[in-house]
């Protein structure tokens, strides 16, 4: 690359992008299956963008269908009852549910859109990966690459 016009050193491709690859969930999930239903405890450690824990208990049938899923977080003392997500665009799902928070009183619709191409204004790619370590229980870690690309200026002649 050549020095600019106002007197710059000449800058390297490596300065002028990043890619930070990261951790960001590990969840062990235990499941059983119960009469046309699966009972499931997911316990959730999260790295990004705090530490954070949280423990699941999960009812949804069996279904192929599976329509929903009852959540309940013991530790928030919250209770969900979700939507499988809709397929809106090819990287866009929309989940909705209603809630009820024991701690706060509070009722009411939760909505969801996700993506796996970002979040929170920042250019990011996730992606989780699942292990079944034995009939029943499962690991999974989810990863995020957060990027900035080079920006790049000019005119055509």
């Amino acid at each position: 690359m050549e020095a600019g016009s106002n007197g710059e050193e000449p800058t390297s491709w490596d300065e002028l992008y990043s890619i930070n690859l990261m951790p960001s969930e590990l969840f062990l999930k235990f499941r059983k299956e119960i009469e046309g239903f699966r009972v499931g405890v997911n316990l959730e450690f999260y790295n990004a963008p705090v530490n954070e824990y949280q423990a699941k208990i999960i009812l949804k049938p069996l279904s192929p269908n599976r329509p929903w899923k009852f959540i309940y977080e013991p530790i928030h003392q919250d209770v969900r009852i979700l939507s499988k997500k809709i397929p809106v665009t090819k990287f866009l799902n929309l989940q909705v549910g209603i809630g009820h928070n024991f701690q706060l009183h509070a009722t009411g619709w939760k909505w969801k859109l996700t993506t796996c191409l970002g979040g929170d204004g920042v250019s990011r790619i996730r992606n989780k990966t699942s292990l079944g370590l034995c009939p029943g229980v499962d690991f999974r870690f989810g990863w995020r690459a957060d990027y900035v690309l080079p920006e790049i200026t000019g005119q055509v002649p």
